[in-house]
């Protein structure tokens, strides 16, 4: 099924090529190909504008994640009964937020771009990070994936939640 990356900011350069690749790779490790994805990129005020709205947090934040099917256990994929429900959802990257995180730790910004999007896709599996246990299923998952991914596009990419608890 379909990818579809959108830049809706003009802050920060994106390319989509490279970005794409990498997601192709995640869906295809993560076996998810066969569902829709929307990947929308943001800026700071947009993002804390959303942030506001579905999460009363008034501040500029790397990602969002709203997923299609909702109530899934954790990695657990979605079970579609029509054609319409092949799709994992939409998140959104605050993409000037993680490029001011990167330029402040050193980091290169499409592989934060990457682990941040890996960090969004176990949301729309049902992966939460609410409580300790929650992170630590979701810590080892992303783990799993950016082993993986990093084999798959030679790099070393490390999970977003690290040292969350």
């Amino acid at each position: 099924m379909s990818l579809i990356i959108r830049n809706l900011q003009k802050v920060i350069p994106i390319r989509r090529i490279p970005l794409r690749r990498r997601v192709e790779k995640l869906r295809q490790v993560l076996e998810v190909q066969q569902f829709d994805l929307g990947i929308i990129c943001v800026d700071n005020r947009n993002i804390q504008l959303l942030s506001h709205s579905y999460r009363h947090k008034n501040a500029p934040t790397d990602i969002l994640s709203f997923p299609f099917h909702e109530n899934l256990k954790a990695g657990e994929l979605p079970r579609p009964h029509f054609q319409d429900e092949y799709n994992l959802g939409d998140i959104f990257l605050g993409v000037e937020c993680i490029y001011q995180h990167c330029q402040e730790n050193n980091e290169d910004f499409y592989s934060s771009l990457t682990v941040t999007v890996v960090h969004g896709m176990c949301h729309l599996l049902g992966y939460k990070h609410s409580t300790e246990a929650e992170w630590e299923q979701m810590y080892q998952k992303e783990k799993q994936i950016l082993k993986e991914l990093s084999r798959l596009t030679d790099t070393n990419l490390q999970p977003l939640t690290k040292n969350l608890f």
